[in-house]
């Protein structure tokens, strides 16, 4: 996992060389399963595809489950000794384990068996490292791995610490531990400050965008939210049949049949146990799903696991803060499921949910539909009255709502129409009077005892 500072690379030594992560290295997996872990029939299925995703070749699994993992190696005594033997008989390079370790089990992990050892987390830093493509995506992801590293800084010098000096003076290994140490934490301090700074412009970025209304996917890796995108947008964005595929949101235009066009985008996808520092150091990217006016959370329905990977994109959703957004389910790739009581299934669990497949086409009518119905409970029915000569906010009426008809009186007049709640919002109430009327009566809400609703925002917003 490369460790950088601003002024060059920071070299961290170890026994044990890590600096070039696990590509082109063969991999035996490991994960303990703890009671409250949903787990597929091959638990290690999804590990697998990280590894090999990250470039290793995986050529043993091993698992055991456990009430609590052992403090000092994660793995029970006798585990470890079926883990060092399978280490040795397959002359592996790696151990990677599906489960979160500490520093200083990784450390005596390393000193059993021998080779490197990697948690979770650490190989989905590998994997995101060589994913990232833009500047923005290699700051988040360059935070992200010394957030982590920082921790582990006195493992990884291990050696060189174990030689003593005189009484009152420090080896060369301690030196330089806190030498790195200060490095460490001055690089993440800049990397902090400037992707808050993109994070800013990328807040005016979209805040830029309220002319239109805006549609974000999110889903877990490898659901086929690229895929989709390509087909209803014609995007041309990488697609393929691997994790993480893609880090970098990416905005389209979306012609919505009977709406008009609406803006969507995609984002980076989700996985189980997600680490915490690369949801944080993504806040930027994920800026979009922020902003949107509808999620549509898009679900590999063909794989057996597709219920756990839902709760895990909503609990990284809701980690995130945007939990409570209007949101559709999208159950994508139903034409790669062979039996088809596993779609009923799913349909059973999340009614709503729209059955689509991005490859084919199947479903994509049904889920326009959906949006534009999705969408349009947004929309108020409204009477805006304002000066006759006031052309400038009766073009933006026009421009972001549905006029429906227009009377006169005098030098005033009012415009019966539909439009999003959150253009009415914009509207200055020095400019103009709004009242709602009900959806059922079609008569202004304040004549039932309502009460009108008004609206205040600045001249400029409606410029």
């Amino acid at each position: 996992m490369p460790r950088t500072t601003k002024g060059g690379p920071i070299l961290l030594p170890t026994d044990i060389d890590r600096k070039q992560g696990v590509d082109s290295e063969t991999a035996v997996l490991v994960g303990v399963e703890l009671p409250g872990t949903s787990r597929s029939e091959e638990p290690l299925d999804e590990l697998s595809g990280l590894a090999e995703t990250a470039g290793a070749e995986v050529v043993a699994r091993l698992t055991q489950r456990r009430e609590t993992p052992d403090k000092t190696t994660y793995l029970g005594k006798g585990k470890l000794d079926q883990l060092s033997q399978l280490v040795k008989g397959t002359d592996a390079d790696v151990v990677i384990f599906d489960n979160d370790l500490s520093p200083a089990q990784v450390r005596n992990l390393e000193q059993t068996v021998g080779v490197k050892v990697l948690d979770r987390t650490e190989l989905i830093l590998d994997i995101f490292s060589t994913r990232a493509q833009t500047h923005e995506a290699r700051l988040a992801v360059e935070l992200a791995q010394l957030e982590y590293a920082l921790p582990r800084l006195k493992r990884m010098w291990t050696h060189l610490s174990r030689m003593k000096m005189g009484v009152g003076m420090r080896g060369p290994g301690e030196k330089q531990l806190e030498t790195d140490r200060r490095l460490v934490e001055k690089r993440i301090v800049d990397l902090r400050r400037e992707l808050e700074k993109i994070h800013k412009r990328r807040e005016r970025q979209v805040e830029g965008r309220r002319d239109h209304m805006t549609v974000s996917l999110v889903g877990y890796t490898n659901a086929g939210k690229s895929t989709l995108m390509n087909k209803i947008t014609g995007a041309g964005v990488l697609a393929q049949d691997k994790l993480f595929a893609t880090l970098d949101t990416r905005t389209r235009r979306w012609s919505l049949p009977g709406w008009g066009p609406v803006l969507l985008s995609d984002t980076v996808g989700f996985i189980r146990d997600l680490p915490h520092r690369l949801i944080a150091s993504f806040k930027a990217t994920l800026e979009e799903a922020h902003q949107a006016d509808l999620l549509l959370h898009v679900a590999d329905a063909s794989n057996p696991v597709a219920v756990d990977q839902i709760a895990a994109v909503y609990g990284v959703l809701e980690e995130l803060g945007i939990e409570q957004k209007d949101t559709i389910l999208v159950l994508n790739k139903v034409d790669s499921i062979e039996d088809s009581a596993q779609l009923t299934k799913l349909l059973d669990r999340y009614p709503a949910a729209i059955p689509v497949s991005a490859a084919t086409g199947d479903g994509l009518d049904k889920l326009t539909a959906a949006v534009s119905d999705a969408l349009s409970i947004n929309f108020v029915d409204a009477d805006i009255e304002l000066a006759i000569d006031n052309g400038r906010l009766a073009a933006f009426i026009a421009k972001h709502g549905e006029i429906l008809s227009r009377t006169h009186s005098g030098d005033r007049t009012t415009i019966h129409c539909r439009m999003p709640r959150k253009y009415l919002g914009r509207i200055d109430q020095s400019e103009a009077a709004i009242r709602e009327r009900s959806p059922i009566l079609g008569v202004p809400a304040d004549d039932q005892s309502q009460g009108g609703a008004s609206y205040s925002s600045t001249v400029d917003e409606v410029a």
